[in-house]
């Protein structure tokens, strides 16, 4: 098989990882792919075709005859790259354009959530600074925090947890005034406050059928002890323990079947990675939020520790046949710590070099996934904020911590930065 994978970040680079290992798949092209995915050779091929270029990587699948397109980041699903490849007869791993508005409009899947009856935070709807400042304003103390969302995509930004009055109408007047979210707060969703612990759970559906990766625990802020800005996430772990088997019960009764089965009765049946984001109180699951893809960094904790073939149960999910695969998972846990450029999530440098301490070579426990990374002239140097997770497997959370934390001593780049503390709650 020839498969190409969309995307640039850690994310795609596990999921070529994955798909290269298939004994199936000849060769595995990444679009636009990155540093890391460019230095893998063998099967592997970066290809210089941008991700929301969905005529262009339309073109490049018919002429390389491309068996399987899967879907890394959420833009391209917005812009409806699954309705279009299907419209040629093309096999891709992706919702549609309609189903990924799980993800891309918060007013639709807080919607969605309603009509169906899957557990949620209380919500209000505004497209407009006036009548959410008036809501805001009748609100009591005691009815905070809050938590202001735009509606559109923001890169995991678009969220402000206003612990008062002042702080949410001031994130309101950001978001509609100031624009600084652009279109994405046309609209915008004021929530109540879950409680609880935060975790992550992962699927794979043929639209009825669907397997269960491990549950993952990501952090999202910038600073120890989960202080500081939001980020697209700091580090991540599986499986997180605060999914039990019977809250992860709950999580598919109450969540994921209602889900599966809403999308079928709206006529657009729900296909690829759901992502079903998690507050969790005293062993009951509310959603935060849906993603229409794997997360990053969790997929660079929740794929390696998948034990069978990745490209057969993609194929099954296309086919509609996904009960019928092998979808065991190794009984080890995962982590990972991104290394991140000095200054990120706001302003960093970019173009520094990258070292990586590969003298006593690389344990076959720990995988590197480039993010932010580039090749120049044979040298490997930064190109976004998130430069690379470090991800390691072990016995338990403490040697996988532990062997992660050792091959991070081994990587260095001018303003390198990263938390110490991931998986801190679960030890």
């Amino acid at each position: 098989m020839k498969v190409l994978v969309i995307g640039s970040g850690a994310r795609e680079h596990a999921l070529v990882r994955s798909i290269s290992n298939s004994q199936r798949v000849g060769k595995v092209f990444a679009a636009p792919g990155n540093g890391g995915t460019a230095i893998m050779g063998g099967k592997v091929q970066n290809v210089a075709l941008k991700a929301t270029d969905i005529e262009a990587l339309l073109a490049f699948v018919t002429s390389e005859d491309i068996d399987l397109t899967v879907v890394g980041p959420e833009q391209p699903l917005e812009m409806g790259i699954v309705d279009r490849f299907r419209s040629e007869g093309l096999s891709i791993i992706g919702p549609d354009r309609y189903a990924a508005q799980l993800e891309t409009s918060k007013v639709f899947s807080k919607d969605f959530m309603l009509r169906y009856s899957i557990p949620t935070a209380d919500y209000q709807v505004f497209t407009g600074s006036d009548g959410a400042g008036a809501y805001l304003h009748a609100l009591k103390d005691e009815d905070f925090p809050r938590v202001i969302k735009a509606s559109g995509l923001c890169a995991g930004k678009g969220v402000v947890v206003a612990a008062n009055k002042e702080e949410a109408l001031q994130a309101v007047r950001s978001m509609f005034d100031d624009r600084i979210f652009g279109d994405a707060a046309n609209e915008v969703v004021i929530e109540s406050f879950l409680k609880g612990e935060e975790a992550s759970v992962f699927v794979l559906t043929d639209g009825t059928g669907y397997r269960l990766f491990r549950p993952a625990q990501d952090h999202k802020r910038i600073g120890e002890g989960d202080s500081g800005k939001n980020t697209g996430g700091m580090g991540a772990y599986a499986p997180a323990p605060v999914v039990t088997d019977e809250v992860m019960r709950k999580v598919e009764e109450r969540i994921v079947v209602p889900a599966l089965e809403g999308m079928r009765k709206d006529d657009h049946p729900y296909t690829g990675f759901l992502y079903v984001g998690l507050m969790i109180d005293n062993g009951e699951p509310s959603v935060v939020e849906f993603n229409v893809r794997l997360g990053d960094p969790e997929a660079q904790v929740v794929l390696p520790l998948l034990q069978d073939d990745l490209v057969d149960a993609l194929t099954a999910s296309l086919a509609g046949t996904l009960d019928s695969v092998p979808f065991t998972m190794l009984e080890q846990v995962a982590s990972t710590v991104v290394l991140a450029s000095g200054g990120y999530p706001d302003a960093y440098a970019v173009g520094k070099e990258i070292s990586i301490d590969l003298s006593d070579g690389v344990p076959e426990e720990v995988f590197l996934f480039h993010a932010g990374t580039t090749m120049e002239c044979d040298k490997l140097k930064t190109s976004g904020g998130r430069v690379i997770s470090v991800t390691a497997l072990g016995s338990d959370l403490k040697e996988s911590l532990e062997r992660a934390y050792d091959a991070v001593g081994r990587i260095s780049f001018d303003g390198m930065y990263f938390r110490r503390d991931i998986g801190a709650k679960a030890l």
